[in-house]
Order: structure tokens, then C-alpha cells, then sequence
């Protein structure tokens, strides 16, 4: 895997398969909205474009900063995340990471216009999170907080600004819908962190699993899903309506071979594997609430 060609070496380093986890709470938020009767097809266009280039722009910059930092080493071939470190050189990268940036204005200006403040709000945070997450003399996922921001971007914020901006208007149901997705997510995280561990730990990278420890980062991925798929039941008590939505938490039984995988197996293709159960199950769940939002 030493040599690659110029399409390989960016299809690995933006790692579409990785944007799944991106399009999922944009795609329940749409078809919530749409459920609801405020769906607006131009809104939901531009918060998928703008989820994705977000998406990119991280795995950009964790590529970039991980092997500047050490986390990861030049040569190494992740099949999971699916790059090859160090195959693209460091000035292309930074200016691919700026290329990134400019683009994402496209859809940020058209849902800002439409969005007003929250979603200006929105843009910039999420732009600044995505960058110092691994940037800067104190990265934010070098610190604990990496958990946090992935369970609040790529849940309720992701759920509940793609909504917004189709619908102009927003309810704590949404907000809540918004909370499974996170979860999900990280849940993933967790599980990139467990796989990591010893590689974290020895460049300093303070995750939660490196400051709790396995059996924490084990445990703290059942909480996560196990809560997310309960989800459903909370908010059809508090509304009393989308009870089809409960079809959404099967997705637990999906998840039993990822949570055997955790529990017995340290090795990275087997973590990897329960990785890639947690991303579809994450997709699948936002498509079965959605849907049964309709009813």
C-alpha cells in the first residue's frame, strides 16, 4: 500500500464511507420536517452539502494534525479509516483543508439567508470545532471534549438545524429526536478510542477511554445505544403520538455482535468491524424514525 494514485489518495483521505454518519441526523431532520409539512427540498440540499463538507473538513484535519502531533505514523495503512498516513504531503493537505473551507461558505451563505442567526451560530462553531478538534497547541480532542462535540454536532444540532431551516420553527420534540443520533455517534467515537488507546496514550491524547479506562469506554458505548434506542418511548410519552416510531429501537438487536465484539475482542479488525456496525446502525435508526414519524 506504499504507492498510491492521485484519485486514491484523496478518496482515502475524505473517506466517503465515513460521511454516512453525517448524512444520517440530516436525513432525519429532513424527514421529520417533511413529515410534518414544513419540508423545503432546497434546504435539505444545501444541509446535506454543507454536513458533508464539515465531515471532510475534520477528517482533513485530524489527517493532517494526528501525524503532525504523532497519533498517527507516516506509512500506516488504517483499513477502517481507509487513508494511508503520509501519503499526501503536509502543503497540499493544508491547501485542500482551505479549498474545503471555501466551499462550505456555498451552502452556509444559502442556509444563513434563509436561517438568519441561529444559523450563523451554527456555521461558525461548527467550522471552529471541526478545526481545532485535532488543531491548535490545545486541541479539543486531545482533552476529554471530543465525545461532547460529536454527540452535539452530529446529533441534536445536525437534527435540529436541519429541521429549522426548512421549517423556520422548532419543538423540543425535535430536539429530543436529535438526541439518538448523537448517541450513535458517539458510541462510534468510543469505539475509534478504545481501538486507539495505547497509540493515544502514548502521544498524550487524552480521551475518555484513556483517562477511565477500557471497561469505561465499554461500558459508556451500552449506555449510549442502549439510550438512544429508548428514545422512541420518551418522546411518545411526553406526545403522545408516533408511536411507529418505536420500530426505530430494533436497531438494538442489530448492534448485539458490535457490543460480543467489545466485550471479548481487542484487536483492530475486529473493533474496526464493530466500528462499521454502529455507523449503518446509526442510518438505519434515523431512516425507521423518520419514517415513522409519517404515522
Amino acid at each position: 500500500m506504499s504507492k498510491v494514485s492521485f484519485v486514491q489518495k484523496w478518496f482515502m483521505a475524505i473517506r466517503p464511507s465515513s460521511l454516512i454518519l453525517s448524512a444520517a441526523p440530516v436525513l432525519l431532520g429532513t424527514l421529520l420536517a417533511f413529515a410534518d409539512g414544513v419540508g423545503h427540498w432546497r434546504a435539505a440540499f444545501f444541509s446535506f452539502l454543507g454536513a458533508f463538507l464539515l465531515h471532510i473538513l475534520v477528517n482533513l484535519v485530524n489527517d493532517y494534525c494526528d501525524l503532525k502531533k504523532g497519533a498517527d505514523k507516516e506509512g500506516d495503512y488504517d483499513p477502517m479509516r481507509g487513508i494511508l498516513v503520509g501519503a499526501i504531503p503536509s502543503e497540499e493537505m493544508k491547501t485542500a483543508i482551505e479549498i474545503v473551507i471555501a466551499l462550505f461558505l456555498v451552502p452556509a451563505a444559502y442556509l444563513i439567508l434563509r436561517g438568519g442567526w441561529p444559523i450563523t451560530v451554527i456555521a461558525v462553531t461548527a467550522v471552529a470545532s471541526a478545526i481545532f478538534y485535532t488543531a491548535g497547541k490545545r486541541p479539543l480532542g486531545y482533552r476529554g471534549f471530543g465525545d461532547l462535540l460529536v454527540f452535539v454536532f452530529f446529533g441534536p444540532v445536525a437534527v435540529a438545524g436541519t429541521y429549522y431551516v426548512q421549517s423556520l420553527e422548532m419543538n423540543p420534540a425535535i430536539l429530543l429526536a436529535g438526541i439518538a443520533p448523537g448517541l450513535f455517534a458517539a458510541g462510534v467515537l468510543m469505539i475509534n478510542n478504545l481501538r486507539d488507546r495505547d497509540r493515544d496514550k502514548a502521544v498524550n491524547k487524552k480521551t475518555l477511554v484513556v483517562l477511565f479506562g477500557k471497561e469505561f469506554g465499554w461500558c459508556a458505548y451500552h449506555i449510549f445505544i442502549f439510550f438512544a434506542c429508548m428514545l422512541p418511548l420518551l418522546i411518545y410519552l411526553l406526545t403522545k403520538q408516533h408511536e411507529i416510531t418505536f420500530i426505530a429501537a430494533g436497531v438494538y438487536f442489530l448492534l448485539l455482535p458490535a457490543m460480543r465484539i467489545l466485550a471479548r475482542d481487542s484487536e483492530r479488525d475486529a473493533m474496526n468491524q464493530a466500528l462499521g456496525l454502529t455507523v449503518q446502525a446509526c442510518f438505519i435508526y434515523c431512516v425507521l424514525f423518520g419514517i415513522g414519524w409519517f404515522f
